[in-house]
């Protein structure tokens, strides 16, 4: 563990000593988030801290990451990269959903290519599925970032469960690039929690929604069927999952479109309403994430029946 805790440390030093460098940037050049009537933010707030958060992930894969993994990341590292850079533009001028849709398909697409994929039936059905789950997550990380800490915060400890699996099945590859993913995460944290000094913008969830698609497509669990270790990382990625597909069924049942139309449904706003306060529903939702993680954990063990009960349960 000593390798995947140094390079978690320093994505962490590293993202905090970014993060105010890319607000300045973000403050320069206009690229601000400003209240309005969807947002629950009352005060300007910069954008770009995504960027930091790119920036951490990549000097620390670049300065530790091992050599013979190289051509591995390179479509990892491709599709990412096309993905904040399509949120960079976002952020500053705004893009059409549809064109962030087909962004998003193209990084899958790069993903397959770079021979990064689902590995069930063996046919095409694995391709079309990657691309589902790469888009999905993806969107999923983006939908999910809408309250201080919220989206930065679940992606450290999804990050930080991913790894501990690689750790345990021995996968450095998957290991190093969760490493450096939540310790990048986790350097931001102290910028974004409430009240955040500076966003993620699409910038940061883009990217954080592909490679955590990624890196739960890369795992793999030898010691146990694919018939139950499939579930792992939709498991581990449970809240995004669950709040996506809760957003998607609420706004179809009230005739609106769930990739275009705003609004405050998501499970954060649920449990805010709720509890009345935004921090503990980030904490709730926090402590859903650990759960979920310690159940993917338990999987990796478990029999057919065994793991049937708890995905049933979740």
């Amino acid at each position: 563990m000593t390798p995947y805790l140094l390079m978690a440390a320093s994505a962490l030093m590293l993202a905090i000593g970014s993060t105010p460098v890319m607000r300045l940037v973000a403050l320069r050049f206009g690229v601000i988030d400003r209240p309005a009537a969807r947002k629950i933010h009352t005060n300007p707030v910069p954008l770009l801290g995504g960027a930091a958060i790119y920036v951490a992930f990549i000097i620390v894969l670049i300065l530790f990451g091992d050599r013979r993994y190289i051509h591995e990341v390179v479509g990892i590292f491709v599709g990412a990269t096309l993905v904040s850079l399509m949120g960079v533009v976002d952020d500053r001028w705004g893009l059409g959903s549809y064109i962030k849709l087909a962004g998003q398909l193209l990084a899958a697409c790069i993903l397959v290519y770079s021979g990064v994929s689902v590995n069930i039936w063996g046919n095409w059905l694995d391709i079309a599925l990657t691309i589902c789950w790469v888009v999905g997550i993806t969107n999923a990380m983006n939908l999910l970032d809408n309250m201080d800490g919220l989206s930065g915060g679940i992606a450290m400890i999804a990050a930080t469960f991913f790894l501990l699996l690689a750790a345990l099945s021995n996968q450095y590859l998957v290991g190093a690039l969760a490493a450096a993913l939540a310790g990048a995460c986790a350097g931001f944290l102290v910028y974004n929690w409430n009240p955040a000094h500076i966003f993620m913008g699409d910038t940061g969830s883009l990217f954080l929604g592909f490679l955590l698609a990624a890196v739960g497509i890369k795992l793999r669990f030898p010691s146990n069927s694919d018939t139950i270790t499939w579930m792992i990382p939709v498991i581990v990625l449970a809240l995004p999952v669950f709040d996506t597909t809760l957003v998607f069924i609420s706004r179809l049942r009230r005739g609106k479109n769930p990739l275009t139309t705003p609004g405050k449904d998501h499970v954060s706003h649920r449990l805010a309403y709720l509890t009345g306060s935004r921090r503990e529903a980030v904490l709730l939702c926090y402590l859903i994430a650990g759960a979920v993680g310690l159940s993917s954990i338990f999987i990796t063990r478990a029999t057919l029946f065994e793991a049937t009960i708890v995905g049933g349960a979740l």
